[in-house]
């Protein structure tokens, strides 16, 4: 709780559930990032929260963008951004979305597959593109399976074909999995990264971007690296892979932008138990699954919790949102307790909850509205 956001909740108190975002954090861990790795381009993955204060905040402290879709596209040149400071990290898009987010100017498209590439060609020619690879993302709480990516091989052969196309072949991207925690795991990436740059050299196609995604995390319930020690390692790869020829380096935050700037504010709808020799509580929030706490899903993001009776005895807890579906449940095995003494109507604060909660809340579930939030 810092100063800002608890003068906030004192002299405003909205109706739970809400977010709160500190802006200045928000800049803050931009800068902190910044700073710790000069050589790279941030580019703010947009997904992670795309309020306009955000990306306002960002545009001023000269932030890149990373859009998912052309509708973040938009929402970011609305908030001031330029064209050729936005890239369409999205390797699935219709030729309509790829031919808007040309006319609005961007010029930087990622791919993974041919048919992808012939619809860049298309409805984007000329326009510098990227590869995504399969990565492991062995390591990370929010693992993004492969779903997304190629094979080396594939990533060479498409990038080949992109200049047969007349599309410029920028270079390659990849991503090892949301909140990483194991910092070695950028050292596989980017050596298998820079094999495809030998490759192609050696096809005379020289490439000038590498995009090491995003992953970097945020301090939830458990301890992580800190941003020094992700630079050192990445560094360390970058230069044992390509020397003194590093090139152009991307990378994709969202999450260690955004998450620590926000706060929760939630309240306690009923205490139960199940059995009267279960010395296990349920605890049933106001905000639940869908309706911001997604990443709870198996029990992959552990939020930080804080209640107004911290101190006092304790027991194990299962913690519910409050709809009438069976999977809005957040946590039953990650070994929460809480105070004895907690009750209907007490305030619960859920730390860290900047990133991947408001944007996805939804509508209307049960009825329920979609989070609110407050950006200061």
């Amino acid at each position: 709780m810092n100063p800002k956001i608890e003068r906030f909740l004192a002299e405003e108190n909205p109706v739970t559930p809400f977010l709160v975002v500190d802006l200045d954090i928000i800049r803050d861990n931009y800068e902190r990032l910044k700073a710790a790795m000069p050589l790279a381009d941030v580019y703010y993955a947009i997904k992670a929260n795309p309020a306009p204060e955000i990306l306002r905040t960002l545009v001023d402290a000269g932030s890149h963008f990373d859009a998912a879709s052309d509708y973040e596209i938009a929402e970011c040149i609305k908030a001031g951004a330029t064209p050729e400071s936005i890239s369409y990290g999205s390797t699935i898009k219709k030729v309509s979305e790829i031919k808007q987010a040309y006319e609005r100017g961007v010029r930087m498209f990622a791919f993974d597959s041919e048919a992808e590439l012939e619809k860049l060609a298309e409805a984007a020619p000329g326009s510098k593109v990227y590869c995504r690879l399969i990565t492991s993302d062995e390591g990370s709480d929010w693992p993004l399976s492969k779903k997304f990516g190629c094979e080396l091989d594939m990533a060479c052969d498409l990038l080949k074909r992109a200049r047969a196309l007349k599309l410029d072949p920028y270079g390659v991207s990849f991503h090892v999995g949301s909140q990483q925690r194991d910092v070695k795991q950028w050292d596989v990436a980017i050596a298998r990264a820079a094999m495809v740059f030998t490759d192609l050299r050696n096809a005379g196609i020289e490439l000038r971007m590498i995009n090491l995604g995003g992953g970097f995390p945020a301090q939830y319930r458990d301890e992580i690296p800190g941003i020094s020690e992700y630079a050192d390692t990445i560094t360390k790869a970058l230069t044992s892979a390509f020397g003194n020829k590093i090139p152009r380096v991307v990378v994709e935050p969202g999450r260690a932008i955004a998450a620590e700037a926000g706060l929760i504010q939630s309240e306690v709808v009923l205490v139960s138990q199940k059995d009267y020799g279960d010395p296990t509580r349920w605890v049933y929030l106001d905000i639940g699954m869908f309706s911001g706490m997604a990443e709870t899903l198996d029990e992959a993001i552990k939020y930080p919790i804080r209640t107004p009776r911290d101190g006092e005895p304790e027991g194990p807890v299962v913690i519910a949102g409050p709809t009438c579906d069976g999977v809005d449940v957040l946590y039953e095995k990650a070994g929460y307790t809480m105070p004895l003494s907690l009750k209907s109507g007490d305030k619960v604060q859920l730390i860290s909850t900047g990133a991947y909660t408001v944007s996805y809340s939804s509508v209307g579930f049960n009825g329920f509205p979609p989070l609110q939030a407050y950006y200061i």
